[in-house]
């Protein structure tokens, strides 16, 4: 494996917990303790015995052996950004810290890019486009860990036209426990004849902490050869992209005014999101904010398009959204060096300092009026002081050239993707915004039981998004299961994989797939 200057790692490729020394064991008293319990952005803090930041896939195996063998729970963190206790669980007694597992280099043994998961998104960029002038369609966050945001899918700026980031994965490596309660390391890879293929299948969107501990990743586009130079194996982004924000003043936005703009961008979204539409290197995100924020709705992404045609892309959206309704009250726009572009990421201040709870969504088609009528209400309530947003992200495009089936993330024909996020600093806080996002959604959702179930204009929720009252049957009253709402048609075959690669169910949290 190429890989950059001092980015080696001690190797076990058999998986026999060979001669690489020991993960460190940082206990509660230890200093390292309280920055590897609070990596990330969430409301949640654990309490492991201990935590083990790993270097090596031999390290893992040996970590989660010991584990098994003691009978401790595991989790695994790579970024750190998981919206539910999935990792900082109070039962999890073992956390195995991935952050030191961050290399990116290309592999002439797979022919493939190798990341491991610890590295963020931002290194991930970073690394492929200054050594090879490649990407992957990864997300806007830089800080995000890769690890579980290839499993749960992945998605980004550039997915209207490349796709999602699992739809580049080419191979896994991953730590399993057999039924004898043997750790060790499996390969596999989206080769047709691999026996080990349905693994791989189920790290392309069945969610992170469910099969496994995946300790590398190999990415090469499907389509692409032995024969193809490894600057191709990869999409190549573009040279620059233009950036854009346009804010309006909630002052010009009635409520007929809001729905009519939300409408606009929702029609505009059915229109240019055909797979090759050349609207498609247009991404953006759209954001309804509470008005007690003092804040009104802004718009800002970024257009993949050389010059004048990126500007009329941009105008025609803007355009768009203001027909018979108010237009924005300033629009900037830039045009930046693809990479500085994608390290700056949104824009948005980092978050763990907030307490988040966040609902997701996908729409095949626009909201209706009844649940434009629902968001605007319950944006602009004055019963109480709650902050919080709902932000419809285009998608569409090359996402929805691939069948559902094909990878494990099942939602492929949807035009926009929904964030309900609700943010606030202290526990005391916590009813009130946990109250106020519930009968958000809720009514959104009124006449599908309170959730986005597949059928009509929805199409079921977002893994990486992960929200346990999808699996309160007081608040999902649809009749149709988490499971479904997460992964739709595939959520029978990710069981049978989580049987197979999984048959103790060492890993797990309250959204993880079950065993069939």
């Amino acid at each position: 494996m190429v890989l950059p200057p001092g980015a080696a790692r001690a190797a076990d490729p058999a998986g026999t917990g060979g001669p690489a020394p020991e993960a460190p064991r940082v206990l509660p008293d230890d200093p390292r303790y309280g920055h590897l319990v609070s990596r990330g952005a969430n409301r949640f803090r654990g309490t492991p015995d201990e935590v083990r930041p790993v270097e090596s896939t031999a390290q893992v195996v040996r970590c989660v052996q010991e584990a098994v063998r003691r009978g401790r729970r595991i989790a695994v963190r790579s970024g750190g950004h998981c919206f539910e206790d999935f990792v900082d669980h109070p039962r999890v007694r073992t956390l195995i810290d991935m952050s030191r597992m961050r290399a990116v280099g290309y592999d002439p043994a797979l022919h493939a890019f190798a990341v491991e998961p610890g590295a963020t998104l931002e290194e991930v960029y970073r690394l492929l486009h200054l050594g090879w002038g490649v990407t992957v369609p990864g997300g806007y966050c830089p800080d995000v860990g890769i690890g579980g945001h290839v499993s749960g899918g992945g998605y980004g700026p550039l997915c209207r036209l490349y796709g999602l980031v699992s739809d580049h994965l080419y191979a896994v490596e991953t730590v399993v426990v057999d039924r004898a309660g043997r750790a060790r390391s499996v390969l596999a890879t989206r080769e047709p004849g691999d026996p080990r293929r349905e693994l791989w299948w189920a790290h392309t969107g069945g969610g992170g902490g469910t099969f496994g501990v995946a300790t590398r990743y190999w990415f090469r586009s499907p389509g692409t050869s032995r024969a193809t130079p490894p600057e191709r194996l990869l999409p190549v982004p573009p040279a620059t992209v233009l950036t854009f924000r346009a804010e309006w003043d909630p002052r010009e936005l009635d409520r007929d005014a809001f729905v009519r703009l939300a409408d606009n961008h929702g029609r505009w979204a059915e229109r240019n999101s055909a797979p090759g539409s050349p609207a498609a290197a247009l991404y953006a995100e759209f954001s309804l904010n509470r008005t007690t924020g003092g804040g009104g709705p802004f718009l800002f992404g970024q257009v993949t398009a050389d010059g004048p045609e990126a500007e009329r892309v941009l105008r025609e959206h803007l355009d768009a959204l203001a027909e018979g309704t108010a237009r924005p009250a300033s629009v900037t726009s830039r045009r930046l060096p693809w990479l500085t572009a994608t390290l700056r990421g949104s824009g948005e201040n980092a978050v763990g300092d907030w307490r988040l709870k966040v609902k997701s969504g996908y729409l095949r088609s626009r909201f209706t009026g009844r649940q434009l009528a629902a968001v605007h209400h319950h944006l602009t309530r004055t019963d109480t002081d709650a902050y919080g947003s709902l932000t419809l992200n285009t998608y569409g495009g090359q996402v929805n050239a691939v069948a559902p089936d094909a990878t494990a993330s099942a939602q492929r024909d949807s035009v926009l993707k929904l964030v309900y996020l609700a943010g606030w600093h202290t526990p005391a806080q916590d009813a009130a915004h946990l109250d106020w996002i519930r009968a958000f959604y809720r009514d959104v959702y009124a006449d599908t039981g309170g959730v986005p179930a597949p059928g009509g204009n929805s199409d079921g929720a977002f893994v990486n998004y992960p929200d346990t009252d999808l699996a309160d049957l007081s608040l999902n009253t649809s009749g149709v299961d988490w499971q479904t709402l997460y992964h739709g048609v595939n959520a029978p075959r990710l069981r049978r994989v989580k049987a197979r690669w999984d048959p103790l169910g060492v890993f797990r949290h309250p959204l993880s797939v079950p065993a069939e």
